[in-house]
Order: structure tokens, then sequence, then C-alpha cells
């Protein structure tokens, strides 16, 4: 019969092997982190009634929850996601991390940060999961990167290796791509390049982002057409810019993002319209995968 000290001594080490498989789960080796197949790189999450930013152009009235997007990831054959923080919750990165650490083998996360923010701060964001910056400069002032305390952020984002994520309207994006691939930096645009609705693909800021290309260090993402113009003109500008991206840029350098929960379209768009988008985009199979999955895992570090 075994002693109260042996039983004691088992447990302790039942407890020590429960808590280094938990630490494994971490790394994404249990079913909750799945095989890496398919990654959305653009989608958001956030609570109902949390205080928006000063100016918010918008604010959702409801609970966008990762046990939903995770759904949706399951639905429709995802299993991996970047995390962009909203607009309307400025700097305050909390959810966003909070996600991330609890699910670091399965999400990155792209956060927004005050351009005078503490390197160790970065650190920190970096060590939760964050692999890039995000400047959402819809219907804000260009920044002036030559100025302070610009240079010394973007120093920082390039020691960290993070990429810098923009979302701005096609005919201004010369104005930030180019002194952000001068910098050294690796550039995402958002949602094709935001061309003009009156003018598609023939946009000069569109055109000058094909004109890119050859850097190799610009990525483009696919995904929100429907914020490039109302009824249809979005998807119509979608479908016309895709083979030339491709042409251009190459499946490698071409990601897909849901932008779910869709915010401010939420009652016209689905997931799984997003989803069926890239294959009209995007025929070749082993350009999709590239796209799903070779080019997001190297880009986003998973």
């Amino acid at each position: 019969m075994m002693t109260r000290a042996a039983i004691s001594a088992l447990i302790l080490v039942a407890a020590l092997l429960l808590a280094a498989s938990g630490r494994g789960a971490d790394r994404g080796t249990t079913p909750s982190s799945p095989t890496l197949t398919a990654v959305d790189t653009h989608a958001h999450i956030f609570p109902r009634g949390a205080a928006p930013v000063a100016g918010a152009r918008y604010v959702p009235n409801y609970d966008a929850t990762l046990t939903e997007l995770f759904q949706q990831f399951a639905t429709h054959g995802i299993s991996h996601g970047v995390l962009v923080q909203p607009s309307f919750l400025g700097t305050d990165n909390t959810v966003l991390l909070a996600a991330l650490r609890a699910h670091p083998g399965r999400l990155r996360g792209v956060a927004v940060v005050d351009p005078g923010i503490a390197p160790a701060q970065l650190a920190e964001l970096a060590g939760a999961g964050v692999v890039g910056l995000r400047l959402n400069l819809v219907g804000q002032p260009l920044p002036n990167f030559e100025i302070a305390p610009w240079p010394v952020l973007l120093g920082e984002v390039r020691k960290l290796g993070w990429l810098v994520e923009v979302q701005r309207e096609a005919r201004d994006l010369p104005h930030l791509v180019g002194p952000l691939l001068a910098a050294g930096l690796n550039v995402v645009v958002d949602h094709f390049g935001r061309p003009d609705p009156k003018l598609g693909v023939e946009d000069p800021g569109f055109r000058y982002l094909l004109a890119q290309a050859p850097t190799r260090r610009l990525w483009v993402k696919l995904s929100g057409a429907y914020r490039n113009g109302p009824d249809g003109i979005g998807d119509a500008i979608a479908d016309a810019a895709a083979p030339l991206l491709v042409r251009a840029f190459g499946a490698e350098r071409l990601l897909w993002g849901s932008d779910w929960p869709h915010t401010q379209f939420e009652h016209a768009e689905e997931y799984a319209d997003a989803r069926a988008q890239l294959d009209r985009w995007i025929t070749d199979p082993a350009a999709r995968r590239a796209v799903l999955q070779t080019t997001p895992t190297a880009l986003f570090r998973f």
C-alpha cells in the first residue's frame, strides 16, 4: 500500500505534467490551436459599450466576440487569424491583447499606438503577439514621418521586425507608402488600396501601388471590397483590381481578410461572401493556397 507521502508526490508530479501540457497548448499543440491551413489576416473583436475615441466615425452597438469569430473560422475552413485593432478603440488595445495571450498559437495582432509610445511598451506588445502597427488614417490628417516622434517610432518598429499596415484612400498612398518603404519597413495596404469609386483601377493612387510591387516589401489585402463604393461598385473594382494585383505582386505578396464583422456593413455582408470572393479573385488553387497559407504564415510569424 502506498504511503500518504508517496500519494502526495504522485499528485504533485501529475500537476506538473498537467501544467506542462498547458504550456504546450500555448504553442499551438492542442485542438484549440489547429494545424495551420488558412489565415484570415483582417478581423476585429470588440465589446459593446467600449468607450470610443473622440471623433470616432462609427461605434458598433453590439459585441463582436472571439468565440463568434472562431465559429466563423470553423465554418469556413480558417485555422488562424490576425486581429486588427478597430479604429474606434484608438490606442486601447486591451481586448486585442487579451485574445492574443489566450491563443498565442492561433492569433497575431496589429495594434494602434500613440506615436510617442516608449520602446519598452512596444516590446510588451510584441511579447503578447503583436506583429504590426496600424495606421488607419481615413478622415485623419496625414502624418509627417520626418518629424518627431515618428522617426523614433518607425525606427523601433523596424528593430522589432514589425510591419506597418495602412488604410487610406489611394490618392494619398504616395505620401504614406513611399516614406515608409524608404524607412526600410514592410508595408501592408488594406482593402485593395481604397481606389476612388469613380476612377476604379485607373485611380493614379492605385497605379502607384502597382508600381511599388518591385520593392518586394509591400503587401496588399484582398479585403473589404464593399468599402470602395456602394451598389456593387466596390465589388466591380475588386474584380478588376485582383488580376492586376496578381500580375504585379504575385500571390506571395497578397493577403486575404474577411473584415469581420464588417463594421458599417453588418446588415449587408457575411463571412461566407468574403471567403467566396477570394475564390473568384484567385482562381488558381496554388496561388490561392499561397494567399491563404504561405504568405501570411511568413509575414505574421505563425
